[in-house]
């Protein structure tokens, strides 16, 4: 410890007492050299007793003799002496420490401090910590904060209009998604290596023509099939993924192409088992498409030296397999869809990776079936294969945007409920919030006609709840109408969030996309029309259904979603667009409700 009035510093033990003062006026240091302190007093000026420890510093070499007292043991040992050195600046100043209470013996402890300006000796410690510590200085300079945290200057407006007007994505007016979905700079050099040298082999695989698409017509959509194509083909593991524009291209591919699958899954397998519920076809989807089953497509189509070009596919963990393949395999439909529209996507799936509905490890679990006793269309009848699917064009006249998977949707049995209390007091009410029905330039007003009552059958059966008939009759529900649109409103959702959002990368996209269509907000929206009072529950659990809400709001939630597989198959994706955007504003920020 430190004496509090002394100007040199003063090493006390721990029984030991700061001297007091002779002048009790004018405190002075209690040193015989007080009155001239900052001078070296005699040597022979100081009397230290036995019990006096003396600190000697020297401005080129410094002694350092302490005594420590040692509690006496009875095993003690000998006192031991010990040297260690230090770099402690050398100051002319002797400390004079007292304890007279000392009797024990003492080791004493030498140090000699070497001159700074000295030089050390070659493998001397200090001089290895001191050349280290330069090192450090010249080769390890100050980090800097990460990229992305440093703000860059904003563009002014002559930049950022050149950058808009050359980019690629502001390119093709006819083509809005298409456009939206092209990379944000024009293909380098980096970009056309893996296309010479790569894109021969994937449109081989695939069943096109070998000619660049270049050549096509601007007209034409397949024109930019190759710019595509490469981006599908960049998934997150592979080096070209660094690029922005490669990076961004990539994601939204896969964004778009995951509900392209979904939605032509969902359409096949309503109008090849037109009497099955979707929890069946939902697995046999999984089956088809998913992530454990799409390794085994990418090797039937030859396409994995594309995807892994220095890896062996069989000798990969499945866990770093799984998801390349699965990045890649979605971004490839959405490219196919693009350019070529939902018939191809069929081709591409049933032909190019040989996918088989009928195998057995796409079948659904086993469950208790309900007896189905209503008719089914004549044309549903038998098994429709994808040729079925791809090769069907309606009718001039017909009277829906898709009839055959209309009548795969609304039994033909509905119309035994054709001028009942809900056609004629709900009805009504229900088509005049949803703007039904729409204005169409029909060759004959017949059929205007039967294209409204079948409106009005297709309307009560969405809001026709499961309790009600499906025991009897599985099919008099909503759930087939709700799978249908639970799919079209997710992909039409996407193509508004591409072409609205034309900077922005895949996974910010499915954000956004996953918190507009949440099931909860889905039904508030209905709810906010008021037309959740109009679902029809069997007696006996109406009451339930209407006080408890953990209850009702999945339920609101499948009529939003079955008014829009409605819209869909009857007026088309332009209707499914306005009920969404026009009608139920889904894009709204929703306030809580306080009840």
């Amino acid at each position: 410890m430190w004496h509090a009035s002394s100007p040199y510093p003063t090493l006390l033990s721990p029984n030991s007492k700061p001297k007091p003062c002779n002048s009790t006026q004018h405190p002075k240091p209690c040193y015989p050299w007080s009155q001239n302190r900052y001078q070296n007093p005699p040597i022979n000026q100081i009397n230290p007793p036995s019990s006096t420890n003396i600190l000697q510093f020297s401005p080129h070499l410094m002694e350092l003799s302490s005594s420590f007292l040692l509690s006496p043991k009875p095993c003690s040992s000998p006192s031991s002496n010990y040297s260690f050195s230090s770099s402690i600046s050398p100051f002319p100043i002797q400390i004079l420490i007292k304890n007279p209470q000392s009797r024990n013996p003492s080791f004493r402890i030498l140090a000699v401090a070497v001159d700074p300006t000295k030089e050390l000796s070659k493998n001397s410690p200090q001089r290895l910590l001191k050349e280290l510590a330069e090192r450090k200085k010249i080769t390890s300079p100050k980090k800097g904060p990460p990229r992305r945290f440093i703000l860059r200057p904003p563009l002014d407006d002559k930049k950022l209009a050149e950058r808009f007007l050359n980019s690629p994505q502001l390119s093709l007016k006819s083509f809005p998604l298409l456009s939206s979905c092209l990379p944000s700079t024009r293909l380098n050099n980096a970009d056309k290596l893996w296309i010479d040298e790569y894109l021969l082999e994937a449109k081989q695989a695939l069943g096109y023509s070998l000619e660049p698409s270049e050549t096509l017509g601007d007209d034409n959509p397949a024109k930019q099939f190759d710019t595509l194509l490469y981006l599908a083909f960049q998934h997150p593991s592979c080096e070209r993924t660094k690029a922005r524009h490669v990076r961004s291209g990539h994601s939204r591919l896969l964004f778009l192409g995951q509900h392209v699958l979904e939605l032509a899954l969902c359409e096949f397998f309503l109008q090849r088992y037109p009497r099955e519920s979707p929890g069946p076809m939902r697995e046999r989807v999984y089956g088809l498409i998913g992530k454990r089953s799409l390794p085994k497509w990418i090797k039937a189509a030859s396409l994995q030296n594309l995807v892994f070009p220095y890896d062996d596919i069989d000798k990969m963990l499945r866990k770093d397999k799984e998801g390349p393949i699965k990045s890649v395999f979605w971004a490839l439909f959405g490219a196919i869809y693009l350019c070529f529209g939902m018939p191809e996507v069929y081709r591409v799936l049933f032909e190019v990776f040989g996918m088989d509905p009928d195998a057995e490890d796409c079948q659904p679990r086993l469950r208790r079936q309900l007896e189905d006793v209503d008719y089914v269309s004549t044309e549903l009848e038998t098994k429709l294969s994808w040729q079925d699917i791809v090769t069907y064009k309606p009718p001039p006249d017909a009277l829906f945007a898709h009839p055959r998977l209309f009548r795969a949707c609304v039994p033909p049995g509905m119309h035994r409920f054709r001028g009942n209390i809900w056609d004629f007091d709900c009805k009504p009410q229900v088509m005049k919030a949803l703007g039904y029905p729409l204005e169409m330039t029909d060759r004959i007003q017949e059929i205007t006609e039967a294209r409204n009552i079948e409106l009005g059958l297709g309307l009560q059966l969405c809001f026709m709840h499961p309790s009600k008939y499906k025991f009897e009759h599985p099919r008099f529900c909503f759930e087939r109408l709700e799978y249908v649109g639970q799919k079209i409103q997710d992909l039409v959702m996407a193509e508004r969030l591409l072409m609205k959002h034309l900077d922005a990368p895949g996974m910010w996209l499915q954000e956004r996309h996953r918190r507009v269509l949440m099931n909860k907000h889905c039904g508030r929206y209905l709810r906010a029309k008021h037309l959740h009072g109009f679902m029809i529950y069997h007696e006996t659990v109406q009451d339930s259904y209407e006080r408890n809400r953990r209850r009702r709001n999945p339920a609101s939630t499948a009529v939003h979603q079955a008014l829009h597989g409605l819209s869909y198959l009857v007026y088309g994706k332009r209707d499914v667009r306005r009920l969404m955007f026009e009608v139920f504003d889904v894009e709204q920020t929703q306030p809580k409700e306080v009840s």
